[in-house]
């Protein structure tokens, strides 16, 4: 996978990356905020792990290349404690496609092992993998939530990293979409996977913050699960059904690339917001189809996972050591800063 290949050599070369100069007048403001998005120069904290071998087990919602960058960052930090000594391995696998219901046996599998220092998961429905969560606590085994989805409130996970404001990351898309309109239009909204938090909390944003602009109005909202595919579908019967739509918001990974292939080859006037650093949504905003994408910054969400797995593995609960939740930045980009990011993700000249 080139996007693998890209990351394991930005990890050292990161700094060159953004010394290089093309002679165009934003180049330097543009370096520096598709390099602000993401990280690749972490190290490991000072915390000395109490084991010389760790055993997890993470699962997520999907097979998809959002999560692999997660786990560019995972690598990263289990080749770090190698280095130190310390051997850390894991199992991280998911399902073709999104399931609570898949992720639910996964999770109680995994526990009927009893061979995990740490089960960690990206919750795929909160009120379905919650309870097995609290479930999974009650009989003493350690549990964390991880990535972009944590579990429902008061649930008895004892961490999560990742991605803390989704609600703020929709409202944020909204907002420069109403913008970007003059405050007047139709948009429509493709969520994602119902029930997972960040889409539905990022969907809750984009409907709150339209709702503040009077003559802008949602007229569609729908689930593509995650779907290339059905977010290209959805898009064509949602452009189909509204001659006079003027703007989508994608709420993952996914939409952003389906809408855009259908606007493309509709040849609608479309204004697409979206979400993340899939290849083909970045050339897509590259190219102008995509106005703009929120990155968030899945390498430091890995990283960081697997060092806060360590130490819930040896009894290390919230507090000076860790936070209950280590958050994550999101950093929305425009046309301009898509060649950089380019660049950083991809290699792409």
């Amino acid at each position: 996978m080139k996007m693998k290949r890209a990351l394991r050599v930005l990890a050292a070369v990161t700094a060159l990356f953004c010394l290089v100069e093309t002679g165009m007048p934003a180049c330097a403001e543009e370096t520096e905020k598709a390099a602000s998005a993401v990280r690749f120069d972490l190290t490991l904290d000072s915390y000395a792990p109490k084991k010389d071998h760790y055993n997890f087990y993470f699962t997520y919602k999907t097979v998809h290349a959002w999560w692999d960058a997660v786990a560019m960052g995972m690598e990263d930090a289990q080749r770090q404690y190698l280095s130190r000594g310390i051997v850390v391995t894991y199992e991280y696998l998911a399902p073709e496609a999104a399931s609570a219901d898949d992720q639910k046996n996964r999770l109680l599998a995994a526990a009927r092992n009893r061979e995990y220092d740490v089960i960690g998961v990206d919750v795929a429905d909160e009120t379905v993998i919650s309870p097995v969560l609290d479930q999974l606590a009650d009989a003493g085994i350690r549990v964390m939530t991880f990535s972009s989805s944590d579990a429902a409130p008061g649930c008895k996970r004892i961490a999560y990293v990742g991605n803390t404001h989704n609600y703020e990351d929709g409202a944020d898309l909204a907002r420069t979409l109403c913008e970007k309109l003059g405050g007047k239009g139709k948009i429509a909204v493709l969520v994602g996977t119902k029930g997972a938090p960040c889409h539905e909390d990022r969907a809750k944003g984009v409907r709150d913050t339209v709702a503040q602009y009077p003559n802008m109005e949602i007229v569609a909202e729908e689930y593509d699960q995650d779907s290339i595919q059905r977010a290209y579908d959805l898009t064509m019967k949602i452009l189909d059904d509204h001659p006079d739509l003027g703007g989508l918001v994608c709420c993952n990974m996914s939409n952003p690339v389906g809408a855009a292939r259908a606007v493309k080859e509709t040849g609608r006037d479309i204004v697409i917001v979206g979400m993340d650093h899939d290849r083909e949504a970045l050339r897509d905003l590259r190219d102008g189809v995509i106005y703009c994408l929120g990155i968030q910054d899945c390498y430091s969400i890995g990283f960081d996972t697997l060092q806060v797995a360590v130490k819930i593995a040896d009894g290390e609960l919230p507090g000076t050591l860790y936070p209950e939740k280590t958050e994550k930045s999101t950093t929305i980009i425009f046309q301009q800063d898509a060649e950089k990011m380019l660049e950083l993700l991809y290699g792409e000249f």
